[in-house]
């Protein structure tokens, strides 16, 4: 029988200090985080067709992590302008942003170029891709994606009935569009794209995807998360927002939690024709879980420009020192144009993520197509050196 992980239990035995449910942020932060989740033999959770996401034992003594390199979050942020924001505005954190709400939603529309009836904010953008897949799908119906791809609206999905058509990526890890498109019947109630693409990096080229979201929108909605664009340096790609000025049925969303450096501040939005938000909103509101600090944060980072070009550097820079490590210890990794990379390893995934972790430096650990790979975060010139240095006393 598959052992069963309950969050409670995970508190008592420190996996969640080493990273343990960080691993799995759609089971731990989801609209159903309560229930758990199955484990198999080897100690993996069942992702996708293609996917096994490898989990400690629960009898693992380790460290804390002293490299924290498995939760794709920004080393260098919140930026100061954010930083200053928030303690500027704590002392009325008594009152609900309304306006202030109003304000930032001005400003997202004006930098989206589209009008603010266009925009619903959330708490991250996991909170909109679960809060669209809840509505979406309370009748059932199937939702078309690639396989890997980044499963917390698939899972919200799936817990509320509906059934995953996972379409698998092309040999160059980029999503494969026109199995995507034929996979599309009249039972299809959404489209999902992550560009670029969690867990795998890879970029899909702006122009296909244009045109497929353009066609494709026709005959149901395409939900574009682009919560990595912005780090997708050197990429053929382009935001899938200009598609709303025609008219197209299209979602896109964004998030502060990358290269604002904000995932612990909670903020997000998405842009949709308002015909389509009003189906949300008619269930759930969005912006309500924002909190009236991290209003102002969100503002404050959204006018750094200073800060999100000096984190598109860092991050490109570190990426770059990683890769050529990585070739020099013999690796083949996938081309990334976020903030982490994907690369199959010789060893066994459970032991990969066990000698990691010992040695305090957290990262992912999966097998695809059963073959064991790590996705490693993009973090500080240091942390990558230490990071290299640990898998090297591996190789």
């Amino acid at each position: 029988m598959n052992p069963k992980i309950d969050r409670r239990n995970l508190l008592k035995s420190g996996l969640m200090a080493i990273g343990g449910m960080a691993l799995a942020p759609h089971l731990s932060m989801g609209a159903f985080a309560d229930a758990p989740f199955s484990l198999d033999p080897e100690h993996r959770i069942y992702r996708s067709p293609m996917v096994r996401e490898h989990f400690l034992p629960a009898g693992f003594k380790a460290p804390k992590l002293l490299t924290r390199l498995n939760a794709n979050e920004n080393p260098y942020g919140p930026p100061q302008s954010a930083q200053k924001a928030v303690m500027d505005s704590v002392k009325n954190g008594n009152r609900y942003a309304w306006k202030e709400m109003f304000d930032l939603v001005d400003k997202i529309a004006k930098k989206e170029g589209v009008p603010t009836d266009h925009i619903m904010m959330g708490p991250g953008s996991s909170d909109l891709l679960e809060k669209v897949a809840m509505v979406l799908f309370m009748n059932g119906g199937n939702v078309v994606s690639a396989d890997p791809c980044y499963m917390s609206l698939i899972k919200v999905a799936e817990s509320v009935g509906a059934t995953w058509k996972a379409v698998p990526c092309t040999a160059d890890w980029s999503h494969d569009l026109k199995a995507m498109e034929a996979a599309v019947d009249e039972n299809t109630r959404l489209v999902y794209v992550c560009n670029p693409n969690n867990p795998t990096g890879a970029i899909t080229t702006g122009k296909d995807l244009l045109d497929f979201c353009s066609r494709v929108s026709e005959k149901v909605p395409v939900f574009v998360d682009e919560a990595y664009i912005e780090l997708a340096v050197g990429a053929d790609t382009q935001s899938m927002v200009s598609l709303l000025a025609e008219k197209k049925n299209v979602i896109v969303a964004r998030t502060f939690s990358k290269i604002m450096g904000m995932a612990g501040l909670r903020v997000g939005y998405m842009a949709a024709l308002p015909a389509f938000l009003e189906k949300i909103n008619k269930i759930t509101r969005g912006g309500m879980g924002i909190s009236y600090t991290s209003v102002f944060a969100a503002s404050a980072s959204l006018d750094d420009k200073d800060f999100q070009n000096v984190t598109r550097k860092l991050n490109h820079e570190a990426k770059q020192y990683l890769y050529k490590n990585l070739d020099k210890l013999g690796y083949k990794y996938i081309p990334s144009y976020t903030n982490f990379v994907l690369f199959p390893v010789t060893i066994p995934g459970e032991e990969l993520l066990s000698k990691m972790t010992t040695k305090g430096i957290g990262i992912r650990a999966f097998d695809i197509q059963n073959r064991p790979w790590c996705r490693v975060s993009i973090g500080t010139m240091e942390e990558m050196k230490v990071f290299v240095n640990a898998l090297g006393q591996l190789s």
